[in-house]
């Protein structure tokens, strides 16, 4: 029987008065004993929510309830024990921050790239005429990728922009991206095609759907999830594991943050280097006189610095 469950999802519809909906929402959240992590802006929702079966269903329906919401598409993952320790919803300026200092020139309610269901995207992945493009953070793609894939060089999403010069050599390609549920594509092909790609595609629902519904063939290693279970298996057609130790180059799945809270840098380490530093990334973080007790996860409530 199925103890928890964890809600990944994302719904671009416009909110008013969205600030005072993310306080009313937060107490909506409470009520039902869910914990998670959501973000309200004017443009829509974005979060990530964690409860019973129970909980999750109800609020599911509430959500599809509200006809702003109502075409919000959820991925769930059973769990056995809640992915988050408290219930956090706040207002921002974005869903996901774009980097744009004009964030008018997209919108995903209106122009994105074509979506790509995932038995689709799998057909279309291997083709002369395609490139897959990874739109992630460097922490997570080092993580785990589809075969073939074109990586960035960006520390977070709000870097993007600044990378699509280095996209121009594949612009009579078909550019097919993806991430880890979604959200981040649907800027991302909108900014594609802003910048005169023609030929822009986005795996619907990311790394996750294409998991449950594709078995994840050639995803290479783990996807990174923002929870407290920090990596998820995808694929179980042909899995292997790609990144190594921060620290000593061994083959390695797990990932973690450094136990420095003024470092907390994203790095895959292994259990031997874990144990050894006390999770930390380095000796001068594990001799901070702030490092958190390691306790062999590698995951941290966040607390105020």
């Amino acid at each position: 029987m199925t103890k928890y469950q964890t809600l990944l999802y994302y719904c671009y519809s416009r909110i008013e008065n969205a600030e005072q909906f993310a306080a009313a929402h937060l107490t909506f959240c409470k009520s039902l004993g869910l914990t998670g992590r959501i973000i309200v802006a004017d443009e829509g929702l974005n979060g990530t929510v964690s409860g019973t079966p129970e909980a999750c269903s109800k609020y599911m329906e509430a959500i599809h309830a509200d006809s702003r919401f109502a075409h919000t598409e959820f991925k769930i993952d059973d769990v056995e024990t809640p992915s988050f320790v408290k219930m956090h919803c706040r207002y921002k300026a974005e869903i996901v921050h774009s980097g744009l200092r004009d964030t008018s020139i997209i919108d995903p309610t209106l122009r994105t790239g074509k979506h790509l269901e995932p038995a689709d995207f799998m057909k279309m992945k291997d083709s002369d005429d395609v490139v897959i493009l990874d739109v992630r953070s460097n922490y997570e793609h080092n993580l785990g990728k589809f075969k073939n894939a074109v990586t960035l060089d960006i520390e977070n999403f709000r870097d993007f922009p600044e990378k699509i010069n280095e996209l121009a050599q594949y612009k009579d390609k078909k550019i097919l991206t993806y991430c880890t549920g979604g959200i981040k594509c649907e800027k991302a092909s909108a900014l594609l095609l802003h910048h005169g790609f023609n030929d822009v595609y986005q795996l619907h629902g990311g790394i996750i759907k294409y998991g449950k519904e594709a078995g994840g063939k050639d995803f290479e290693g783990k996807c990174y999830v923002f929870d407290n279970r920090i990596a998820v298996d995808v694929n179980s057609v042909n899995p292997t594991v790609v990144s190594t130790c921060y620290n000593c180059g061994t083959i390695s799945a797990k990932m973690i943050n450094c136990a420095n809270p003024e470092c907390n840098e994203h790095i895959t380490q292994c259990d031997a280097c874990g144990e050894q530093l006390q999770g930390a990334c380095s000796t001068s973080c594990q001799a901070h006189p702030r490092k958190r007790p390691y306790d062999g996860t590698g995951y941290y409530v966040k607390v105020p610095v």
